[in-house]
């Protein structure tokens, strides 16, 4: 009877790469990171996907996927889509209202001008969390979902109305204010997608605008006219 073979050795080289698991097995180590760090990351990639999609085309994995961490860890912190979607609203919408704190002591209409720098400097620095306010997710957007756009309106209303010194707005005056508003919106969301003015050119046109809207409303409204003459 033959002796058995012996196995071959191995020598170093090969006895270390028969220790090491497939790379193609490998998932990247995730990192260690803090409670409120986590919970911004997983705020800042679940609003980079509703800038561009509908909130019901978005799951959980694609925002565990996109950030970088397990769907049970985004179930942890949130609890499900809907809470994380409102979350991730609330979040951009504290961070633009931050921004339309009224700054006095100026002409309004250097205070308007620069109102919009501030309103503008948050949608250039966070794009997706702008689109994601305005535009993306459901189109009946009511209850607290549309408390949350609601309010951010409210509060650049109020910002104009402090820079006019008006208190209690004339129905004329509320209809131009609020008309003029919703074409700032609108201007955000268009220069985002073109880009193809530049941002100085941009505020200069929508406070000319605003100028505009004024000016045609004080045709209707002698309280207009009169804001037009001490402004």
């Amino acid at each position: 009877m033959g002796a058995t073979p012996r196995p071959a050795k191995l020598d170093a080289k090969d006895r270390d790469n028969s220790e090491q698991p497939n790379q193609s097995d490998q998932r990247p180590a995730r990192r260690r990171l803090s409670v409120d760090r986590r919970r911004e990351e997983l705020i800042a990639a679940a609003l980079e996907l509703f800038s561009k999609h509908d909130a019901e085309d978005v799951s959980i994995d694609d925002v565990a996927l996109s950030a970088g961490a397990s769907r049970a860890l985004v179930y942890h912190y949130f609890g499900g889509k809907q809470e994380l979607y409102v979350a991730a609203l609330r979040s951009a919408a504290d961070e633009l209202e931050a921004r339309l704190h009224p700054q006095q002591g100026g002409r309004p209409i250097d205070e308007l001008a620069a109102g919009l720098r501030r309103y503008f400097d948050f949608v250039e620095e966070h794009a997706a969390g702008f689109a994601a306010l305005l535009r993306g997710g459901p189109a009946d957007r009511s209850g607290e979902i549309g408390e949350i756009v609601d309010g951010v309106r409210q509060r650049l209303f109020r910002l104009i109305m402090n820079q006019m010194r008006v208190t209690e707005p004339s129905p004329v005056l509320r209809i131009t204010l609020r008309s003029w508003i919703a074409s700032v919106e609108t201007a955000g969301l268009d220069w985002l997608e073109h880009r193809d003015l530049d941002r100085p050119t941009l505020e200069r046109l929508l406070g000319e605008q605003m100028v505009a809207l004024v000016g045609v409303a004080a045709d209707y409204d002698p309280e207009v006219e009169r804001l037009t003459r001490s402004s």
